[in-house]
């Protein structure tokens, strides 16, 4: 038994993400292969933190070495390392402590942006990343509300430190003004809150930065993508025509903007019972789907009108800490899920294009 002939079995095993060999993507290298009599070890480190598609890489990993002549046992460890889309370009640099910013925006209020943008930055913490949320709507900034925070910023002398709940690093303009008292800035004053949010907080080593955009289309928007080198944008939302002409919009919007649009969620989707789990199409079926595929964008997923989800948000417990078994958990791990996986893509090919090629040699 040989490092290489366990290197020639795993060319066989694809990257659920990608789509690549592991050897190909350099996913698993001879110095995380040990060969111990009949035992082989191997270590694995993949682009995105998805629990189950570790395993089923570990479990195809342990099928195609122990098939391997002379081995009784196959240990799998698996890792990963979320990678950077976005690269500076236009004298605009990295932001300082994060790899991906993911913009959160909808075409129009009341489609549930914010609980979206809240519950799938938990959602990507339970996958195991990093996270932080930049609650950039300032004329209504409610992320704070949903965490259950009552919090001043506070700094270490020189950058804001972010609050933090459930794992989560949050700054916001809640946390400088009154309940009850209203923001009242014109254009220039919201540029340089956004600059000020971005560049003079000390995120700490942030796999995704999810920024919870106001609706519509307009000043914050174009200050972020001014500011910073966004990885993507996601557009939420509803069934109901009204709501999917605005998100056209948005979704235009973005991509006048270059930024990249990871896809379309849509919210509401469907209402719940809590008692007997019956759904029912109450703002229509299939409008986000149809949007989606009428623009060119991945659609991300479906989630539930669902009670607790509400209950949770005003409580300050977001649903995927209140519920992590529940119907609606699920929905929101699958978009996070799938989000990683767009990102994942991205970051490979933009790695790829630096470098002049694409080593991707995909498996049957």
């Amino acid at each position: 038994m040989t490092t290489e002939m366990v290197l020639d079995a795993l060319k066989s095993v694809a990257d659920p993400d990608l789509g690549a060999d592991l050897v190909s993507l350099k996913s698993v290298r001879e110095k995380g292969i040990t060969i111990d009599g009949g035992t082989v070890s191997v270590a694995i480190e993949l682009a995105t933190p998805s629990p189950s598609k570790r395993e089923a890489v570990a479990a195809r990993v342990r099928e195609v070495v122990g098939a391997l002549p002379g081995v009784s046992q196959v240990m799998v460890s698996t890792t990963f390392v979320v990678k950077s889309v976005s690269a500076p370009e236009h004298g605009k640099p990295p932001l300082p402590g994060v790899k991906n910013v993911i913009a959160v925006g909808a075409g129009k209020g009341g489609v549930g942006k914010t609980t979206v943008s809240v519950n799938l930055a938990v959602a990507l913490s339970k996958l195991g990343a990093r996270v932080g949320v930049l609650d950039g709507d300032i004329y209504g900034p409610n992320v704070p509300i949903m965490f259950g925070l009552q919090a001043q910023l506070e700094t270490d002398g020189k950058r804001i430190r972010p609050a933090e709940k459930y794992g989560i690093q949050i700054v916001s303009m809640g946390f400088l003004t009154q309940d009850e008292a209203p923001v009242i800035w014109r254009g220039p004053m919201l540029h340089s809150a956004i600059q000020q949010f971005c560049r003079d907080v000390a995120w700490k080593d942030l796999d995704y930065l999810i920024v919870d955009m106001p609706p519509g289309t307009g000043d914050v928007a174009l200050s972020l993508s001014q500011t910073v080198p966004a990885a993507g944008a996601i557009v939420v939302t509803t069934p109901q025509q009204v709501s999917l002409a605005d998100s056209r919009r948005a979704v235009r919007m973005y991509q006048k903007l270059k930024i990249p649009v990871l896809g379309l969620v849509e919210n509401m989707s469907f209402y719940e019972c809590t008692n007997c789990h019956h759904h029912a199409d109450i703002f229509g079926h299939g409008g986000g789907e149809q949007v989606a595929s009428q623009l060119a964008i991945p659609f991300l997923g479906r989630l539930p009108l669902y009670q607790p989800i509400r209950v949770g948000s005003d409580r300050g417990i977001p649903l995927v800490i209140a519920e992590p078994d529940s119907a609606g958990t699920r929905a929101f791990l699958d978009v996070a899920e799938t989000t990683v996986s767009q990102l994942a893509i991205s970051a490979h090919q933009a790695i790829a294009a630096n470098k002049g090629k694409i080593p991707l040699i995909q498996v049957k």
